[in-house]
């Protein structure tokens, strides 16, 4: 095994976290706050939008099995990563699209990443996700963790995660985890 970290910020974490468990060569998926200013963040404190905090997930994953590259696409396919501080009715810096690299590797494939689906105009307007060096990764509470799997049948989960989930099997079948096929 060849075990790797990312930190992707897509919006509301739960999102984000109910997709990559999911994916093939993923191990495992945390989610958290990253690239704020105060010690020891707490969901209220960073929903208040007065941290600088965006809710992040943070992953080990398999290089073996699934690639960085592979991450960004299914990162950049899976939200909208052209609206600033947004994603659907969730509004604030806290849900701002945003990649945390590990090192200049990184770093490079997600600019590459970014300037081909610009010039594929895959988006219909231009991606503004913002690449930052990794910073002090904070864990959310437990009861943020799994919360999809944890909470399904919750009003959440079915009108905005279901629907994702869905979309993320349509794209990208072949990288799902066989035992959730």
């Amino acid at each position: 095994m060849n075990i790797k970290r990312a930190n992707f910020g897509g919006g509301c974490f739960w999102c984000t976290e109910a997709i990559f468990t999911a994916l093939n060569g993923v191990q495992s998926v945390t989610s958290g706050y990253m690239g704020g200013q105060t010690e020891k963040p707490t969901y209220q404190a960073v929903c208040a939008g007065k941290t600088g905090y965006a809710e992040i997930i943070q992953l080990s994953y398999d290089a073996d099995v699934v690639s960085f590259q592979e991450l960004l696409l299914v990162f950049f396919k899976t939200h909208d990563p052209t609206t600033l501080n947004q994603q659907g009715a969730d509004k604030g810096t806290q849900y701002r699209s945003v990649v945390f690299y590990e090192d200049e590797g990184q770093r490079k494939n997600v600019e590459e990443m970014i300037d081909q689906l610009n010039a594929k105009k895959v988006f219909s307007k231009p991606i503004v996700t913002e690449i930052s060096a990794v910073d002090k990764f904070y864990k959310a509470e437990d009861h943020h963790q799994n919360y999809f799997i944890n909470n399904r049948s919750q009003g959440y989960c079915m009108a905005v995660i279901e629907p994702k989930l869905q979309k993320f099997a349509a794209n990208f079948r072949d990288k799902i985890k066989p035992e959730l096929l």
